[in-house]
């Protein structure tokens, strides 16, 4: 079952990536049908008395891997909107999901507040997967990612705390309770929060820990810290979680990219376990009982309450009205709400609350329907409102030297916007002198992780004459773009008389335009007067007619199928165009000079479309 499982959330994560859809949609699909429509998992079964344990922890994880990616950095110019919408607009966002409960459902008003606690949170495991389909601008994103992480454990205190008033409420001492556990989990968490966050910053920073175990010590301390938080004070675990990873995230000199690499893959893991697990839990008897009336609190929540959330946030700032449409669009509920549902609806039934155990399914409702309504209208929403990064089409181009700058000039004749990067400042003015976009730098520094704007950039093109920056620019960008997107280009190729060697890592990238091509190679024929030509290919000059006339004094670079897609040639992969394509090669000057009767070729012109990295292997 368990192996099921892990092989179910993959195929949901693929099928996911796939469609370009947010993968909760698929994973809380095979949850339902794996469950309570097919019977094969039964989590309670199969876990236990180990259940919430696990779902607790897991949660705990993605909790601090959210945290741990927030730069305060990032919130300047935002601040205000993100902290009105984890305090009042939270309140706001409750108290119009209550009235509705009450209203349509019937709930009794506890009831209806503790659902409205519920409710308030979206968090990481939604907000991030759809953030990545989605790709708004950096302010809404910053600003929904922010909410997302900050709600959840402010979330789950309110819902705490409407529980305790709930039970408290029947011996009379309701507030005065309520009020010393709010003060409890508060305390309790901000001081093992803090805590654990500087000494484990300490023991990184200091290199107390051997790097080979920085990321083990990072998942126990959180498992540890989360254990240690609720046994001093119940429910104070995911704050003092959230709190130590943005400590983590904003101390200075600490080592945290790998950590947070390997905990972003943690949370691919547990989120999509989580989701098939708790979907399989539905009761689909009490989803039936709900009725028509759950759909209109869901309508409320999405479109009374989110919107009107947004509109007390946002009031004063200097957010347009699209990026403002889209915040009021975009509020999935996510794991904590489900996980959080659950616990409560069993200790309000010890209680004798007869509707507890319709919070179940009705969270559960609310989750699907905002995730499903949202993923799949809001990138459609985004582009129309104009507030969507541009498709990844660009390339990073790792130097601004003359061959850098020549296949950039062909790339932005065909539309394709370039980017060239370069530590070298005469590099730099020479690209700037051509109207090329261009970055002062190191590709590989910490100031180009933090300022480097890779809007619209999908692809990385290593065309340094330095071997270990084009390496070392491979393996940091490999995590960004994906392996299938780096190109590098030999320095030295091995019939030059450099010794056999990769390029890059084995699995990252190509080898730029074939195994005889190098750096030295193209500089040396850009010196002679080589330019970079478009060629379009017919019937009667084919590709092979082109090759047998170009073979001795060209090379192929790239190739614009029919429909404007860019393919690359590269060493490990066969390219063949047909008729209709265009050609763009480095071509060197005729010894003598002749006619071109079958040459259409011209130095710019033409468009572009995005580049298609799913092509056959033998598109590249």
């Amino acid at each position: 079952a368990l192996a099921g499982i892990g092989l179910l959330a993959l195929g949901c994560q693929w099928l996911a990536w796939w469609v370009k859809l947010p993968a909760i949609l698929f994973l809380l699909l095979a949850g339902i049908i794996a469950g309570p429509v097919a019977g094969w998992l039964d989590p309670d079964a199969l876990f236990g008395e180990l259940l919430f344990p696990i779902v607790s922890l897991s949660v705990a994880v993605i909790l601090f891997e959210g945290s741990l990616s927030l730069q305060l950095s990032e919130i300047r110019g935002v601040e205000k909107v993100v902290r009105t919408l984890v305090s009042t607009g939270l309140v706001v966002t409750g108290l119009v999901t209550t009235v509705f409960t009450r209203w349509l459902l019937d709930f009794p008003w506890d009831l209806a507040f503790l659902f409205g606690a519920l409710t308030v949170v979206t968090g990481p495991t939604v907000i991030v997967p759809m953030l990545r389909s989605v790709r708004p601008t950096a302010h809404i994103a910053n600003i929904l990612r922010w909410e997302g992480i900050l709600i959840d454990p402010i979330g789950a205190l309110l819902a705490v705390l409407v529980f305790n008033f709930i039970v408290s409420g029947q011996t009379g001492e309701a507030f005065g309770h309520t009020l010393l556990i709010f003060s409890k989990i508060v305390l309790v968490g901000l001081v093992v929060g803090l805590t654990a966050g500087y000494l484990l910053g300490l023991l990184l920073r200091n290199y107390w820990i051997p790097e080979f175990l920085h990321n083990v010590a990072a998942l126990m301390l959180v498992f540890g810290v989360f254990a240690l938080a609720n046994a001093t004070q119940e429910e104070s675990g995911l704050l003092a979680v959230t709190v130590m990873g943005l400590w983590l995230a904003n101390m200075k000199g600490v080592p945290v990219k790998d950590i947070l690499n390997f905990k972003e893959s943690l949370s691919v893991v547990l989120i999509s376990g989580l989701f098939i697990i708790l979907a399989a839990r539905i009761d689909l008897q009490q989803v039936r009982a709900l009725g028509w009336a759950a759909l209109g609190v869901f309508l409320a929540m999405q479109f009374i309450g989110r919107p009107l959330k947004i509109a007390v946030a946002t009031l004063g700032s200097s957010l347009s009205w699209r990026e403002r449409a889209l915040l009021g669009w975009i509020a999935p509920r996510g794991i904590v709400a489900a996980a959080i549902s659950a616990l409560f609806a069993i200790r309000l039934q010890e209680h004798g609350y007869e509707q507890a155990h319709l919070l179940v399914p009705l969270t559960f409702l609310i989750i699907i329907g905002t995730v499903v309504l949202q993923s799949a209208t809001a990138r459609p929403l985004a582009s129309w409102l104009g507030v969507a990064e541009p498709e990844p089409r660009g390339f990073l181009i790792i130097g601004a030297n003359p061959v850098a700058r020549a296949i950039a000039k062909a790339l932005n004749d065909k539309e394709f916007h370039t980017l060239l990067v370069d530590s070298s400042w005469a590099s730099i003015r020479a690209a700037l002198m051509d109207g090329m976009a261009t970055y002062y730098g190191s590709a590989v520094s910490e100031h180009a992780d933090r300022h480097l704007d890779l809007v619209g950039i999908g692809y990385l093109l290593a065309l340094s004459p330095q071997r270990d920056l084009n390496s070392l620019a491979a393996m940091r960008y490999r995590t960004e773009f994906g392996g299938d997107a780096i190109y590098t280009l030999q320095v030295e190729a091995e019939n030059e008389g450099a010794a056999p060697e990769r390029v890059t890592a084995p699995g990252i990238g190509h080898t730029l335009f074939g195994a005889d091509v190098s750096y030295g190679r193209l500089a040396g024929m850009l010196s002679q007067g080589a330019i970079v030509r478009s060629t379009k290919l017919t019937e009667a000059f084919d590709f092979h007619t082109y090759y047998r006339k170009y073979f001795r004094r060209a090379v192929p670079l790239f190739a614009l199928d029919p429909r404007g897609r860019l393919r690359i040639f590269t060493a490990d992969k066969d390219l063949t165009p047909g008729a209709g394509w265009t050609m763009l090669a480095l071509v060197a000057p005729e010894p003598e000079a002749g006619p071109e009767s079958n040459d259409t070729a011209k130095p710019g012109g033409g468009a572009g479309e995005e580049p298609d990295t799913s092509s056959s292997a033998s598109d590249r």
